[in-house]
């Protein structure tokens, strides 16, 4: 069964229902806009990318052609937006990430009103990815009984093409919560968002052609300037990765400003296929998975040679860092995830069960563990940094269609650590942390790259401490001496971190190292230490960290990175020598 498509309107548009409540209070908020005072322009500082300006009416045809988001006073917006008073202004070009997530996104929407069009689905979410495998972005949605697969993208080009000559605008209002509800009450997904939203958030709406969205933007001007766009796969998924919830389908798709860039990106994706570390894994004979244990994999004992091995290059290096190398639990009673704030906050990806009458969940991390560890370990100032290390199990409840080969499972190991440290020291700490990690990513051939990510909507903790975590990470970043980015908006719930970005031999990014000052997991475990003097007790502040990230993932990116071709002290076996016996007319190898 196809979903019904939606109702032509007299002047030959199809038009949802929606799309009538848009326009009055799109009107009504232009009318506000006019009717402000408009200031003259007034620039006062010119740099590279930076504007500190006042109301403006024009920038360079130049830049203003080519620019296609920009943030405001560090806050991403869209180009087209008004500018409410004096600010720093700054543009971005298609290779940052603001810029080619805006473009992706934006992309996203003119794919969800390809299939709206089309065939009258309900539209769920539709976000960008720049995530190793998965470039890009998608749109998931519920389709009733019709199953998409590639013979469907030619007609949904189709229509992207369409909206693309139409250069139609991307256009914002900001709507009440009863206005959003009311704009969206013909699909149950967008209305779950929506009461899911927290009661302080101005809710945005985005319009472009038929398509009326419920995003918080930014976006682009207009569809125009996707000059190249390609459906590259349709799969399942569940509302919110929830099995018991409704089915829905993705379809992914990529898309550039030139036609050159997607055929160099379709020309990466098809050499990457040859490389795939599941394909090579097979042929190497390294790893397999098994449908009794999904998301879990097997490592052969030469796949598992090359797991000891970089476990053994991350101890050495541990040994000479000052890391102590610890054992824990690998599961608790759900009352010390409680504690932790996990409970709360990360539940539904924890595997749990019940054990005696209590409740019981595998470990999804060490912190809480390493927390109880603390407690052993440190009475005094004199003990701090301490610096453990942790290479135990680790489990995480993932939903089967996000499931991908090595880079996405359910059973993984990492380099974890955790340093307890004093206020003073935090700046030394994270420079540490930093010099290991560009240490480790040279010795493999990565380039990386720094983000520190804020803030987000749903933290834990009192403001003035985020705004002092934060300020230390700048400040240790600064020092560090590499080039950082800010993601806003993108911290841990409990406090600030800097991600770290690895690209490999063909250009793709993966997470694999994170680095994350923490405040407030010390204070429901009551962690102290005795201050120097001895007369009062303080709570340590603890840094979250990892170099390789998962070994699983780390395993993956280096033999798709090597093609096959590991180093001679990772995998010896790609060697053989040839014994050459003087007179003989045969070689033996050995």
């Amino acid at each position: 069964m196809v979903l019904p498509t939606q109702n032509p309107s007299s002047d030959g548009e199809e038009v949802l229902p929606r799309l009538h409540l848009f326009r009055p209070i799109q009107s009504q908020q232009k009318a506000h806009i006019q009717s402000l005072p408009h200031d003259p322009i007034k620039k006062e500082r010119d740099g590279n990318h930076h504007l500190l300006i006042s109301q403006t009416k024009e920038i360079s045809k130049s830049l203003a052609s080519n620019a296609m988001i920009c943030k405001v006073n560090g806050v991403l917006w869209d180009m087209n937006r008004p500018l409410e008073g004096d600010c720093e202004l700054e543009l971005f070009t298609f290779d940052s990430d603001e810029r080619r997530d805006a473009f992706w996104h934006s992309s996203a929407h003119i794919l969800g009103q390809a299939l709206e069009k089309k065939y009258g689905s309900k539209l769920c979410i539709g976000p960008c990815s720049r995530r190793g495998d998965l470039q890009g972005f998608y749109y998931d949605a519920f389709y009733g009984d019709l199953a998409l697969n590639e013979d469907h993208f030619k007609s949904i080009e189709s229509l992207v093409k369409e909206a693309v000559k139409e250069s139609q605008p991307f256009e914002r209002i900001e709507v009440t919560r009863e206005q959003a509800l009311e704009m969206f009450s013909d699909n149950t997904f967008k209305v779950e968002i929506i009461n899911d939203l927290p009661v302080d958030k101005a809710i945005t709406v985005y319009r472009c052609g038929d398509l009326v969205d419920l995003c918080r933007g930014p976006h682009i001007p207009n569809t125009s300037f996707v000059k190249a766009f390609s459906c590259l796969k349709a799969s399942s998924a569940y509302w919110r990765g929830n099995k018991d919830r409704d089915s829905l389908q993705s379809v992914y798709g990529i898309s550039y400003p030139d036609k050159k860039q997607l055929n160099e990106y379709i020309e990466m994706q098809r050499e990457a296929e040859k490389y795939d570390h599941r394909v090579l894994g097979k042929k190497q004979e390294l790893f397999f998975t098994h449908h009794y244990s999904p998301g879990s994999w097997f490592f052969k004992p030469r796949g598992y040679e090359i797991y000891q091995k970089l476990m053994k290059f991350i101890k050495v290096q541990y040994r000479d860092r000052g890391y102590k190398v610890i054992s824990s639990p690998d599961m608790y009673n759900m009352e010390l995830w409680k504690t932790s704030g996990h409970a709360a906050n990360y539940k539904e990806n924890m595997y749990s069960f019940n054990n005696g009458g209590q409740e019981f969940a595998m470990k999804p991390m060490n912190c809480p563990g390493h927390c109880l560890m603390f407690e052993q370990l440190v009475r005094s100032y004199n003990e701090l940094p301490l610096r453990l290390a942790d290479f135990g199990v680790l489990h995480r409840k993932e939903a089967s269609g996000a499931l991908s080969g090595l880079t996405r499972v359910t059973k993984f190991q990492q380099d974890d650590a955790h340093i307890f440290c004093i206020d003073s020291q935090i700046k030394d700490e994270v420079r540490g942390v930093l010099e290991f990690i560009d240490y480790a990513y040279k010795v493999f051939g990565l380039n990386y790259q720094l983000k520190l990510s804020t803030r987000p909507e749903k933290y834990v903790g009192q403001l003035e401490t985020w705004e002092r975590a934060e300020a230390a990470l700048k400040d240790a970043l600064n020092e560090f001496g590499k080039p950082w980015q800010i993601n806003e908006g993108d911290g841990a719930f409990y406090g600030p971190k800097i991600d770290i970005s690895v690209s490999d031999a063909l250009k793709r990014k993966f997470q694999c190292a994170t680095l994350q000052l923490d405040f407030q997991l010390p204070l429901p475990f009551k962690l102290e230490y005795l201050a120097e003097g001895g007369k009062r007790k303080e709570t340590p502040v603890m840094i979250h960290r990892a170099v390789l990230g998962s070994f699983e993932r780390m395993i993956a990116i280096l033999l798709e990175h090597y093609k096959g071709k590991w180093p001679f002290w990772l995998s010896p076996r790609q060697a053989i020598v040839m014994l050459y016996q003087k007179n003989q007319s045969h070689m033996h190898g050995r």
